[in-house]
């Protein structure tokens, strides 16, 4: 069964501007934060790798390798703890991505979080954390409506 679908469903920006003015306040909160962008595209392809949005992996993937990312760690993205392309501190984000996006699995175990607080000071926690949850929030909001990687 595919969740394709031949035309996007109810545009958001059109029929909630405000609350889509909202979600741009929070990405431009995240793209001004003190974290590397890198980080921040590799943690946004993450999440959409687990949510499954093709909108978001699509896009994040082209950004990430604007911000200079390359196609190994791209490719091994979704099995990072298994290669020994990511540098601890990415390890860290990324460990706390997955926990923040599957959430209602294991809330954010103290272990993990811990671990990322080890390489980011608090102010990074926060913009970290607001990352996470604002492409969860993008995540939802695309495949929920529909929208298709161009």
């Amino acid at each position: 069964m595919t969740n394709a679908h031949a035309t996007e469903r109810v545009k958001i920006l059109n029929e909630a501007p405000a609350a889509y003015q909202a979600m741009l306040g929070l990405e431009k909160f995240v793209k001004s934060s003190s974290l590397e962008h890198s980080l921040i595209e590799l943690v946004k392809t993450r999440a959409s790798q687990i949510n499954g949005c093709a909108f978001c992996i699509n896009m994040h993937t082209v950004d990430a390798r604007k911000a200079g990312e390359t196609e190994q760690r791209l490719y091994a993205l979704s099995a990072w703890r298994d290669t020994p392309y990511f540098s601890e501190k990415e390890r860290a984000a990324l460990a706390l991505t997955e926990a923040v996006t599957l959430i209602a699995n294991n809330h954010v175990p103290d272990s993990v979080y811990d671990e990322a607080a080890r390489h980011f000071d608090s102010k990074q926690m926060g913009e970290l954390i607001m990352a996470i949850v604002t492409i969860n929030a993008w995540n939802r909001i695309a495949i929920s409506t529909g929208m298709m990687p161009e």
